[in-house]
């Protein structure tokens, strides 16, 4: 049984019926560390955003906000732990859309991807990029298709793991392409990243975010990034549409969700800092030099309807992609 302590004097009946049949109440919260899950592995796309952010969110609400990772099986593992979490605005979860590319691959998900969750906001909004390790030679889109299509089955492409937005990025690429390379995932983008850095796997669609330092070193080479748009990190790199995929776009985006029956006010509050934080113009440096964009809702509802929408899209780009989790 929680007990909650509220100041009745200055509290209007009605918050004071909120108190009394809810765990926690924004008067006192937070009055603790907070976690945010992140269902990805350290020092991928998801985690850059999430540690630039919970800085600030720690700052924000007079407690810490820690980052805890809990990559695995298309970032299913860590949402499952959120959604069975006690809902009361202490546990979070960095949120994206890999949660909505594994209910599509996964069919027996013990949570709902959408009504086991409160929304709270958008954050980020980020392409993926085709990098390949220098030993391939492949220097452009269309001399990677070329080599894929001599040596059908015989390159093999890394991703964060089975239902991963990567799996999926990459996918369909290689429908979309007329080609056939082999899918190699990987517990985490950390762990992919090593093996592609080594030359263990020579193809690989990550994130911007954790590419952009070896991509410069010059330890991988970049060919396109996948959204509808060039990277404003690296210009003059294409699209994969421009690349000679025409109406190819895979765009990756991070938000912060909660778990359903979490207190209204806790869920307010949180949206409130978060877009107070995000319109920081040095959290917006932070992130674009991480290779992130910010994006945010006004509102929590129109994050929800975000999230509804992006179930069906991309169950139909699961679909489209013949993607399957093996």
């Amino acid at each position: 049984m929680h007990l909650v302590f509220c100041n009745w004097r200055w509290l209007p009946a009605a918050a004071i019926g909120v108190c009394l049949v809810q765990p926690v109440c924004a008067q006192n919260y937070p009055n603790r560390p907070l976690r945010l899950v992140v269902p990805f592995s350290a020092g991928g796309a998801a985690d850059v955003p999430g540690r630039i952010l919970t800085q600030k969110m720690s700052e924000a609400l007079g407690h810490q906000v820690v980052v805890d990772n809990r990559p695995g099986a298309g970032s299913t593992i860590g949402a499952d732990q959120v959604a069975k979490a006690p809902p009361d605005g202490y546990t979070l979860l960095m949120i994206s859309n890999t949660h909505f590319v594994s209910a599509a691959l996964y069919k027996k998900l013990p949570y709902d991807s959408v009504t086991d969750f409160a929304p709270v906001t958008q954050v980020t909004s980020a392409p993926n990029i085709i990098v390949v390790h220098p030993s391939l030679p492949a220097r452009t889109v269309k001399e990677l298709i070329a080599l894929a299509r001599a040596q059908p089955g015989k390159i093999d492409y890394a991703s964060s793991g089975n239902g991963s937005t990567q799996h999926l990025t990459g996918a369909l690429f290689t429908k979309m392409a007329g080609i056939n390379m082999t899918h190699i995932p990987y517990r985490g983008s950390g762990p992919a990243t090593a093996d592609l850095l080594s030359g263990q796997v020579t193809v690989g669609f990550p994130g911007i975010a954790g590419m952009l330092p070896q991509i410069k070193a010059g330890k991988l080479r970049a060919l396109a990034v996948t959204g509808a748009k060039r990277s404003p990190e690296l210009p003059q790199i294409p699209s994969v549409a421009e690349a000679g995929i025409k109406g190819y776009d895979v765009t990756a985006w991070f938000g912060v969700a909660a778990p359903k029956a979490t207190p209204r006010d806790v869920v307010l509050k949180l949206h409130s800092e978060l877009l107070r934080i995000l319109k920081n113009p040095d959290v917006q440096r932070q992130l674009l030099n991480a290779g992130q964009e910010v994006a945010w809702q006004e509102t929590t509802e129109l994050f929800g309807e975000m999230l509804k929408a992006e179930a069906a899209k991309w169950a139909r780009m699961v679909e489209a992609s013949g993607a399957t989790v093996n």
